[in-house]
């Protein structure tokens, strides 16, 4: 327990304290995001705020993961190693896009940038099946739940896919100010207490990485948080595509390899919206010439609807929340409805 600490305790102060001179430095550079112009109207004073400030997310997470392991305990496992090392590799892909973003006004293609991410989610996921013996069984919240075995090739391609979708999830729900950081840290703060139960009940969950898992979680808990004190509006900072696929490959990589592959949609409720709309808004408007909402994804629709953009933020906030505490609900349930566990 002491180790979780921590690692959310460094994550968070090597974040909140180090971001200030990041800012500084970006502004120096003069690194800052343009904004779309067909986004809301009240972005556009956005531009030139400095960017890729998932940098401090990122490193913040890695030091607080590394010296959480000073503890007495703690071990490095080809688990944890294996999704902090995604984490950081998502998110020099999204570096390298901010970067020519800021450069030549516009990123790297979707094209480019899904190639980047599948170059990290191919190895990852057959890392994680040898290295890490995750199980090739699709599950909820342990195994045996469903008892569907997908094999090896089949769960390599579905990890691909959660890997692809859920970073593109994350990357599509951060237009607000502090909107990812916040939600995020709620979402890691799930995975805390997954992989540390499974920890604690390794006959149930057959996760014996399961601390090291819970401590690359805490260190993006903290970090996430540690950033957010920067990035909430009026954000002095944006995190860009660098702490977007960061965190996106982050929960699909946690979901992997805790086995909770299912309920991953539940945790980043939030980001399942947000993507949902974005879909719905291209079906609508390609089969039907109309949009369903004013603008998506969804935030900026109650954007253009008056609400304020703080508004939004807490708002879609309380949601995040709702589903997490949803998630870690169900799956506690799920422990008590094994049989024998309650006497």
């Amino acid at each position: 327990m002491i180790a979780l600490l921590v690692a959310a305790g460094i994550a968070l102060v090597v974040s909140l304290v180090g971001t200030p001179f990041l800012i500084s430095w970006l502004r120096a550079q003069g690194i800052g995001q343009p904004i779309r112009e067909e986004g809301p109207q009240t972005h556009l004073t956005k531009a030139g705020t400095p960017t890729m400030g998932g940098v401090a997310i990122v490193g913040g997470a890695v030091l607080g993961y590394v010296i959480a392991h000073l503890r007495e305990g703690a071990v490095f496992t080809w688990g944890g190693m294996l999704t902090m090392g995604a984490i950081v590799l998502a998110g020099i892909v999204g570096l390298v896009d901010d970067w020519i973003k800021v450069r030549s006004g516009k990123g790297i293609s979707a094209r480019a940038k899904m190639a980047g991410l599948l170059v990290i989610a191919i190895p990852y996921s057959i890392a994680v099946l040898n290295k890490a013996h995750v199980s090739t069984q699709l599950s909820f919240t342990r195994l045996d739940s469903l008892n569907i075995d997908l094999g090896n090739v089949l769960w390599v391609v579905f990890a691909v896919l959660l890997f692809a979708g859920f970073t593109n999830a994350v990357n599509l729900t951060d237009g607000l100010d502090g909107l990812v950081a916040g939600s995020a840290s709620l979402s890691f703060s799930a995975y805390v207490v997954i992989a540390f139960w499974a920890f604690r009940h390794p006959d149930v969950y057959h996760i014996p990485q399961g601390l090291d898992l819970a401590l690359v979680a805490a260190s993006m808990v903290g970090a996430c948080a540690g950033f957010l004190w920067w990035n909430a509006a009026p954000a002095q900072i944006i995190m860009g595509d660098t702490g977007a696929l960061a965190i996106g490959a982050g929960l699909a990589a946690m979901a992997l390899v805790t086995n909770t592959h299912l309920l991953l949609p539940v945790i980043g409720g939030l980001y399942v919206i947000e993507t949902i709309s974005v879909m719905i808004q291209v079906t609508t408007f390609r089969l039907l010439k109309r949009r369903m909402f004013r603008m998506a994804p969804i935030h900026h629709h109650f954007e253009l609807l008056g609400w304020p953009e703080t508004t939004v933020i807490v708002r879609f906030w309380i949601l995040a929340a709702m589903a997490t505490a949803m998630a870690v609900a169900i799956f506690y349930a799920d422990y008590l409805s094994i049989p024998g566990i309650i006497n």
